[in-house]
């Protein structure tokens, strides 16, 4: 402070003070014109109340400020796996817990440890068991996350944030080093207005608290909404690498088909007319007893014949796929399989694991429900089992509607709720039935005939709730093709590593011999 008055030259601060006084004396002089005319507590009143509409206005849009940030907030991605709910609840309690004095923007190297201590949190969630288990990530994914977390930020701050795009590093920097050098300026011109302006000094200082209460709040709210979301961002990715959904490259998982579904595709007849290429299909797994109509269904989804029809039990003897394209579906793959009862254990399950959708076919006239329970129970149990993969949507199609009572009645359509319509009453008794028998909720059992020249309730109920399910199918889609991309990748990168070093192998003798 000394320093800084041994340079200021005295003459001139004299000038300016003799060319302030008059100004300064205009404060004092209009107080006691308003005392001669009896105004003064209508003036402080006047003060009062422009200070508070003042201070609600700024209220109002710090308040909107916050809405804007929160609108502009990480949040968890619904396609990962169950997993990946706890880690996420450890990353928003990292980050609401942030105090921004912990972190100074002056110090070198504070967000990387931010990034670290992140990090870490992350890999002791997925590697309890190991000592040090940030040594558990892999270097270039490592690299990835800071470098795709540091992209996000960039573009949320320059889309969020007024005038963000001419803010420096270091003017913030510079903010906060001279803050308490400012702050003990202000309290030395603070002591001598109240010596020289009594009145005028408690009034300011009123008002000034209020304004520097919005104004910091203003300030420490953005910076504290800028480390919190470079916390949610580096968790984000990094649950995404240590849930296997991280991949090197910046392909879209889905934009080309698996090697599986490249097969299945090419058993189906899958070529388009154009020749271009197809993305990853959406896998849909039609299940169910024999001769409960599981062909049947898949004619009817596409119009025309095209599963052989199970008129003798077990004419399908192994998955059937079809590819099937209507609205709402780009490109999907629809399997036709053998009755549940004759199929593997492991083909089931190995059929449901690379399955997006699963469709569960059983007739409204057979009660005997308890081997359709067993099987669908052990498919629950074995993907309710797996943290990293979240379980396809379940639709239930009851058929043979036209054979519940009264038998020889059939003038569609049916509204389930007439209770004076006995066979409407018939459909939705075995509706709710066949919902608790197999534990599914009723809103996913959807009634169906599919007798010839008798098909109803498919192109309208059924597709309509299918569609309903696309979301939760491509989520799992997504999934299923980041384990078979980060496959593809891992060996794609050996194999290139590996030829790299054999060139560097082959050619190191002439360099050795050209060094001698």
């Amino acid at each position: 402070m000394k320093a800084l008055m041994n340079r200021i030259d005295r003459w001139w601060l004299g000038a300016l003070l003799l060319w302030v006084i008059p100004f300064v004396a205009l404060l004092p002089m209009g107080l006691l014109w308003l005392h001669e005319q009896g105004a003064v507590l209508v003036w402080l009143g006047s003060i009062l109340l422009f200070s508070v509409a003042g201070y609600a206005l700024q209220q109002w849009r710090r308040k909107e400020a916050r809405d804007a940030l929160d609108a502009a907030r990480t949040q968890p991605d619904p396609a990962w796996p169950p997993l990946a709910d706890g880690a996420w609840a450890l990353v928003e309690a990292m980050a609401e817990g942030i105090d921004p004095a912990d972190w100074p923007l002056d110090e070198e190297m504070r967000l990387g440890a931010l990034a670290r201590r992140t990090l870490e949190q992350i890999a002791g969630y997925y590697h309890p068991e190991v000592d040090q288990p940030l040594l558990e990530l892999r270097l270039p994914h490592a690299l990835l996350i800071i470098e795709r977390a540091s992209r996000d930020l960039r573009e949320s701050l320059t889309e969020h944030i007024p005038f963000s795009h001419r803010l420096t590093v270091g003017a913030l920097a510079r903010a906060y080093r001279w803050k308490p050098f400012a702050e003990r300026l202000l309290g030395l011109y603070r002591a001598g207005n109240l010596v020289l302006n009594p009145s005028h000094a408690l009034l300011n200082e009123a008002w000034g608290r209020l304004r520097e209460r919005g104004f910091t709040a203003a300030r420490e709210d953005l910076y504290r909404w800028l480390l919190q979301e470079y916390v949610r961002k580096v968790g984000h990715y990094a649950i995404e690498l240590y849930s296997g959904r991280l991949l090197l490259s910046d392909e879209d998982p889905v934009r080309r088909p698996t090697q599986a579904s490249s097969r299945d595709l090419e058993r189906a007849e899958a070529e388009t007319a154009s020749g271009g290429p197809l993305e990853e299909p959406l896998r849909i797994l039609v299940l169910g007893r024999s001769n409960t109509g599981k062909s049947s269904l898949i004619n009817a989804l596409f119009g025309q014949l095209r599963a052989a029809i199970d008129l003798v039990p077990d004419t399908t003897r192994a998955l059937t796929p079809y590819r099937l394209e209507r609205e709402g579906v780009d490109v999907a793959l629809i399997f036709d399989t053998p009755g549940s009862e004759r199929l593997a254990y492991k083909s089931l399950h190995d059929a449901a694991t690379a399955a997006d959708m699963i469709i569960w076919v059983s007739a409204a006239h057979r009660p005997d429900r308890q081997s359709e329970r067993q099987t669908l129970d052990a498919l629950r149990t074995a993907q309710g089992a797996r943290v990293d993969r979240r379980p396809p949507p379940l639709m239930v199609v009851v058929t043979h509607i036209d054979r519940l009572r009264p038998l020889r009645e059939w003038q569609p359509p049916y509204d389930l709720t007439d209770t004076t319509n006995l066979k409407a009453m018939s459909i939705q008794a075995a509706v709710t039935a066949l919902a608790a028998d197999l534990e599914v909720p009723i809103a996913n059992v959807i009634p169906v005939c599919l007798a010839e020249g008798r098909v109803y309730n498919v192109d309208d109920s059924l597709w309509t709730a299918l569609i309903e399910q696309t979301d939760r199918a491509q989520r799992v889609r997504l999934l299923r093709c980041q384990d078979a991309r980060r496959r593809e990748e891992n060996w794609n990168l050996l194999r290139r590593q590996l030829a790299n070093a054999g060139r560097f192998l082959l050619a190191l003798p002439g360099r050795t011999s050209r060094n001698p």
